[in-house]
């Protein structure tokens, strides 16, 4: 039965010009950087204080991951029902030393052993993010771009050794591994200076980045943001800033789409971005009125991110990474939602006939185009995302979380 549905709408789409075999297989050649800390609400293995620097996880959902091995199996439950082969993005503060307290500025390779081990037994990439937040050195508001050197040289000596960690993970996997640089930086009001911060945050990345490293294994990138808590009226890191930063230095701006003005759309950034340089990098997450970091559902924008990407002929050139925590749901059952539904969003806009549409549109056929475009939201989409699921060996549709609840019972109700 489930042949035939495919067949039919493998026909369906044929008609069109649409190749569904061809996009399955494209599909499958995309592999999403999972971020790790939808696990334990960004807590990290450093220490138990609090999150800082204007990050929030709220809710109270039991059963978070408290150790790498906790983390690991929760990601393990994870891939078990999410399709294809991805990545693992983590943060400075999932190094795993032993029980050993290690400075963030000290820390190196072998702090990160059981993560490459843990990827090469299962095919995994592995990204990093140097954490410049909830640390005592930014509690003010200010880390590469801190008026003190000394505190800006710890978070330069910070950043440089997550690059060389992120190129032991390249080297070592196989798969070029993105290291993007985020700060929380800035001012709650309006400030006195807003040159200065800018000019010592250049100055720090230019070091940063002396620093050379091999691109085959290494991929640097760096994040703007509209404003955070606690630094509403400015930020040092703007749009702006990296924008203009990244195409004169040679590194891969990234996009949030939380991180922009709610008018704002970040699929429309894309094509502009791709013009101009050979790689975007994108944190994929769900804004409600601000950036909320809500799990990602299929909604319009993802589609349209997804267009974008597909439409500029792009999916080897867009380093697709999702960022969101949500502490008051199943925290498992999160990951599998948004990674899946970036996924069905990439295949539904694998299977429109972008050509057919791009002719109407530059001959002025505007009716037509609106027409096949709505038309097209009822073709049998999810008849081929059910072969996706099953050329994967994972259920197509809510059978999966059967398996995440029992992995509940048996495994997250008993952390205490």
């Amino acid at each position: 039965m489930a042949g035939d549905r495919y067949d039919y709408a493998k026909n369906k789409y044929a008609a069109l010009g649409v190749d569904t075999d061809a996009a399955l297989s494209a599909l499958a050649g995309v592999r999403i950087s999972i971020h790790c800390w939808q696990g334990d609400d960004v807590g990290g293995f450093e220490n138990a204080d609090g999150l800082s620097g204007g990050i929030a996880a709220t809710g109270n959902y039991p059963g978070k991951a408290r150790s790498a091995d906790e983390l690991m199996a929760d990601i393990d439950a994870a891939l078990a029902v999410i399709p294809g082969r991805h990545k693992i993005n983590l943060h400075a503060i999932y190094a795993v030393t032993g029980g050993e307290a290690v400075s963030r500025d000290k820390l190196e390779p072998r702090h990160f052993v059981p993560w490459v081990a843990f990827a090469k037994e299962r095919g995994l990439g592995l990204d990093i993010n140097p954490t410049l937040f909830s640390h005592p050195l930014a509690a003010d508001g200010l880390t590469l771009s801190h008026p003190d050197p000394a505190v800006r040289r710890f978070w330069i000596d910070h950043c440089i050794a997550m690059r060389r960690v992120g190129e032991y993970f390249g080297r070592e996997l196989g798969i070029p591994c993105v290291n993007n640089i985020w700060i929380p930086d800035g001012y709650k009001d309006i400030p006195a200076d807003r040159l200065g911060p800018r000019r010592r945050l250049k100055d720090s990345l230019d070091e940063i980045f002396a620093v050379a490293f091999d691109p085959r294994y290494l991929v640097d990138t760096v994040e703007s943001k509209v404003f955070g808590i606690g630094v509403e009226s400015y930020t040092v890191g703007s749009h702006e800033f990296y924008l203009n930063y990244a195409a004169k230095n040679g590194v891969v701006c990234l996009l949030d789409n939380g991180h922009y003005h709610p008018t704002e759309t970040v699929s429309d950034k894309i094509p502009s971005m791709l013009l101009f340089s050979d790689k975007v990098a994108l944190h994929v997450t769900r804004a409600v009125r601000w950036d909320s970091d809500h799990v990602v559902i299929f909604d319009d924008e993802l589609k349209e991110i997804a267009k974008e990407i597909v439409r500029c002929g792009a999916l080897d050139r867009v380093l697709i990474g999702l960022d969101y925590f949500d502490a008051s749901i199943n925290r498992v059952a999160a990951w599998v939602t948004g990674v899946r539904n970036m996924q069905k969003a990439l295949l539904y806009a694998l299977l429109l006939p972008h050509a057919q549409l791009r002719q109407w549109q530059d001959e002025g056929n505007f009716t037509q185009l609106l027409t096949l475009g709505e038309e097209m939201k009822f073709y049998p989409y999810a008849d081929v995302w059910a072969r996706f699921c099953e050329l994967s060996g994972v259920a197509a549709g809510c059978e999966w979380f059967d398996a995440i609840r029992a992995y509940e019972n048996e495994v997250i109700s008993k952390r205490r």
